[in-house]
């Protein structure tokens, strides 16, 4: 759906009007095309201790070099010239509550100089790991440090912390993909989110333009909206899509699958057999299967008083209960066409599943519940090296948000810290981020993709 306030403010007498009446003004935010650079200027790049001995300095160096991006050293005295388009600070080695003063001095320089649709990445280490209580309470602090900024960033800005294992620091192998990841277009509409990254055996190297080349993945849900983008996203990374939905939706499935040169799969992910015929979809394709995202999802909205079985259990049953029956089928090694080891699992969760929402209890309950699946799942899984995520949107500009009623619709869209609604491509790239090769040491994560909301927890 077209946000209007965005366009109008963006151009012309709209914008000076905005600009005298002090009103919102959204970034068009940058998001990604095919051959796009990581970054559209320099990187500043700094950590503690401040002499450049970080832990990751190195690798977070070379991923740049090869990204060909520049990057300058940040201190407290650097001078930038001209705009910034991202910050990367190492705070992984700070112990003390001193050093975070340091951080201070070194970050607001370099935040003063991003430019339009800037990044902020920080790098920390996940407190559990540490035994010392300051130590532990410094590193906690960066969550809301990174929280706070991407509150104040401007244009389009946004900022994102990546707990880093101890295990992992200096590991260019699994800091890769989240780090492109979170300095690109492709992370447009996610700010004020962490990351956890474990070690993890290194992927294959591949083209960061097309990182699933050459993988079959499955996509439910995938007619239209949300799940259409998600399919031309895989596709324009290079995997080999099976896309499915119900039989109702057969002719916006093929539609799409065409569009994508995929294959289209007429299928209710609720029934019985439904992981055993995506299996055999796999199979006839003559391979196993790499990705499984599970898209599929419905909404039966009532206050809970007023919610009787049917609508209880139907929302249940296609959002959670039908990923249980397809997972086991599709994990079991006898399986022919079921999930291969070291593949990826993805699911689409909710913010309503982390801050309710009045009238869905049903839907907040199955979304809440797959975020616990992943998590223990991923746990689970981890010995096979499978890894298994979700994505949470918030307000997505789709068919069912541009039927919400204006008003509502409008504080659904602007309150988060871009102030605008996420469009249904941000999601499908959160989606195929998890789904690289490169995203080996991500595990166990729900990612939102919200704009930073103020709805919710």
């Amino acid at each position: 759906m077209t946000d209007t306030l965005t366009n109008l403010v963006n151009q012309g007498i709209g914008k000076k009007i905005a600009v005298q009446l002090g009103l919102p003004r959204p970034t068009i935010l940058r998001r990604y095309e095919p051959g796009q650079p990581l970054v559209e200027g320099s990187i500043a790049v700094g950590g503690i201790p401040v002499d450049g001995a970080a832990p990751n300095i190195a690798a977070l160096q070379s991923i740049l070099t090869e990204a060909k991006a520049v990057h300058v050293r940040a201190t407290a005295d650097t001078t930038y010239d001209g705009k910034l388009a991202g910050v990367v600070f190492d705070a992984s080695d700070a112990r003390t509550l001193d050093q975070l003063e340091q951080l201070r001095a070194v970050l607001g320089p370099a935040l003063k100089a991003l430019g339009k649709n800037g990044r902020l990445v920080m790098l920390g280490t996940p407190p559990a790991e540490l035994n010392d209580s300051e130590a532990a309470a410094t590193q906690q602090a960066l969550d809301g440090i990174t929280r706070s900024l991407g509150k104040e960033m401007r244009a389009g800005g946004t900022a994102n912390l990546l707990w880093v294992a101890q295990d992992a620091h200096g590991d260019q192998a699994v800091l890769d993909a989240p780090v492109r990841f979170l300095l690109s277009s492709r992370s447009a509409y996610v700010s004020g989110q962490p990351i956890r990254v474990l070690a993890a055996p290194a992927g294959a190297s591949v083209d960061p333009h097309a990182p699933l080349t050459g993988q079959v993945a499955v996509i439910t849900g995938a007619a239209r909206g949300i799940g259409a983008q998600i399919a031309r996203v895989f596709a324009r990374a290079g995997a080999d899509v099976i896309a499915v939905d119900v039989p109702a939706a057969g002719d916006a499935l093929a539609t799409i699958a065409n569009e994508i040169g995929g294959t289209a799969l007429q299928l209710d992910v609720t029934a019985v057999d439904a992981g055993q015929r995506i299996a055999a979809a796999v199979s006839r394709r003559g391979g196993t299967l790499d990705v499984m995202v599970h898209n599929a999802g419905i909404t039966r909205d009532k206050l809970f008083v007023n919610t009787d079985a049917a609508r209880w259990g139907s929302v249940l049953d296609v959002n959670l209960r039908s990923q249980f029956r397809m997972n086991k089928v599709l994990l079991d090694p006898a399986t022919e066409g079921g999930l291969r080891d070291g593949g990826r699992i993805v699911s689409v969760a909710s913010i309503s599943g982390i801050g309710g929402n009045r009238g869905q209890s049903n839907y907040a309950a199955s979304k809440a519940g797959v975020i616990g699946m992943v998590r223990q799942l991923s746990q689970e899984l981890a010995p096979r090296n499978i890894t298994v995520n979700a994505v949470a949107p918030g307000f997505i500009e789709t068919e069912m948000t541009a039927r919400i009623p204006v008003a509502t619709r409008e504080v659904g869209r602007r309150l988060n810290s871009l102030l605008q609604g996420g469009q249904p491509v941000d999601v499908a790239e959160a989606i195929a981020f998890f789904a690289e090769p490169g995203a080996c040491g991500v595990t166990g994560q729900v990612l939102r993709v919200c704009g930073q909301s103020q709805l919710g927890a």
